[in-house]
């Protein structure tokens, strides 16, 4: 096990750093330029379209879901322990500098992420039950190439679902037991193990709608409490905020890493941590942008770019505060979630270590919600037989029970791994098909120009093959008179 271990950790170190990193920085600049920075240009855009009127179909039902619920479903996956452990690591490993590439590679990201979520948009399927999409489905249709998209499919479920999911379920259970003082008993880890899969298997088995009304619940509560907590820190700190903007600042470009010790290890963990909290150009959160009833699909590209920095800017940001502004010992602290915790309660006190610890949960269970909703849609993308999807519940129901039992060490190593192969397959995809985001982007902004509700028909995309949807305007606004 210490080989296939040691392996896969050599495996993803080199295809992370020498293949997916400069991939990545290099598309994301180049959609910034292309797009003529669209994150930065439309941003009142992007908070408008969490609001968006949902269109309807001809019996008054909303179509699929919401702009409101895609965005709390791609925030569910996207919000997680890495904006706790993994910001602490980054720290850890990087020193304060990192946190300032994060936040570089949030804003340049947010790019990425609105060319992914707006092609997902462009290739939707509509199905009984809405809309579905990603990367699958844009591979297959804007590329022409059934198996890439299967592979796409099968190793996005493989990572995000399964690895990921009972990485989610293994934290919930550590930070329960961990809450005891000497040791929880034997039963405790079992009993929390069972309770989440009970609570997966409650929401799963309703489909992805009732995915979708609950993330629409837990994600505000819960990003609520977090930043509140946040902020009451960093208020009985205030006279620490400007030494920790120096210092972020500062480290970012001196390359005084706490454990590299180089001016690269600073940008490679900064970027690396930033692109797992935020998924930009994972291929992830297309999955839930798809899902979304919208009249023209640049809509809910912005609005998952607001995902990025809602997820990073915020999230992320308050959790590099928390820590820093206690001043810890970058030298010995324990990386990851302990960071978080130790600033928590000693400034706080053994009360607020509870609160994070309900914290803790929220983030892990909405983040085993948005994962099997990404699963779902790529479960009916291979097959859309009932009794494979009804399968697929059962599984990720298994999955989460283990999950919470094993050792998380090689699980986590492989997680790396996929979601790395994820991110490469999907990237290669998008850059030749991001070409038809900048058309809908002119023709998008053109409406606007004009003063209109911006309104996309596939027949504005000449010599664009395999659009499914968007076929009219009253089909598209479910206005009744339109087209």
């Amino acid at each position: 096990m210490n080989a296939l271990e040691e392996w896969v950790v050599s495996t993803t170190d080199t295809l992370w750093t020498w293949l997916l990193l400069p991939l990545v920085v290099v598309l994301a600049v180049y959609f910034t330029i292309r797009s003529g920075a669209v994150q930065i240009r439309l941003l009142p855009r992007m908070v408008k379209g969490l609001t968006d009127r949902t269109p309807t179909d001809a019996e008054g039902r909303p179509q699929s879901l919401s702009a409101f619920q895609a965005f709390t479903v791609s925030a569910a996956s996207r919000v997680g322990i890495g904006n706790i452990a993994g910001v602490g690591t980054a720290i850890a490993v990087g020193g304060p500098g990192a946190v300032a590439w994060m936040w570089l590679m949030a804003i340049f990201g947010a790019a990425t992420s609105f060319v992914e979520s707006t092609l997902a948009q462009l290739y939707k399927h509509r199905d009984a039950e809405g809309f579905r999409g990603g990367p699958a489905y844009y591979v297959q249709r804007g590329l022409g190439s059934r198996w890439l998209g299967v592979v796409l499919a099968v190793v996005l479920i493989l990572a995000a679902p399964f690895a990921v999911t009972m990485l989610q379920s293994f934290t919930i259970a550590e930070t329960v037991t961990g809450s005891f003082d000497g040791g929880a008993p034997g039963w405790v880890a079992p009993a929390v193990a069972t309770i989440v899969a009970l609570l997966t298997a409650a929401v799963t088995f309703g489909g992805a709608h009732r995915i979708a009304r609950v993330t629409e619940a837990v994600v505000p509560a819960m990003a609520l409490l977090y930043l509140g907590l946040g902020i009451i820190i960093v208020v009985l700190h205030a006279e620490a905020i400007g030494p920790v903007l120096q210092a972020i600042l500062e480290d970012a470009v001196s390359g005084e890493a706490v454990a590299g010790g180089a001016l690269g290890t600073v940008i490679l963990t900064g970027v690396q941590r930033g692109m797992f909290s935020n998924e930009a150009g994972f291929g992830t959160a297309p999955n839930a942008a798809a899902s979304a009833a919208t009249t023209h699909p640049v809509k809910q590209g912005l609005v998952q770019s607001l995902g990025v920095y809602f997820d990073t800017l915020f999230v992320c940001s308050i959790t590099a505060f928390i820590i820093l502004v206690t001043r810890p010992d970058l030298e010995t602290a324990e990386p990851g979630v302990a960071m978080t915790h130790d600033a928590v309660v000693g400034s706080l006190g053994t009360w607020a270590g509870v609160l994070l610890s309900v914290i803790v949960f929220l983030l892990a269970f909405s983040t085993i919600l948005g994962l099997n909703f990404y699963g779902e849609s790529n479960i009916e993308y291979i097959t859309e037989r009932r009794s494979v999807l009804l399968a697929y519940r059962s599984v990720v129901v298994a999955v989460v029970l283990v999950g919470g039992l094993v050792s998380a060490t090689l699980v986590w190593s492989l997680a790396d791994l996929l979601l790395g192969l994820l991110a490469l397959l999907n990237l290669l995809a998008i850059a030749p098909l991001s070409r038809h985001v900048f058309r809908l982007l002119r023709h998008y902004s053109d409406q606007v120009r004009a003063g209109r509700d911006p309104v996309f028909t596939r027949d504005a995309l000449p010599g664009v093959a395999r659009i499914e949807a968007w076929e009219d305007e009253r089909s598209v606004t479910g206005l009744p008179g339109e087209g």
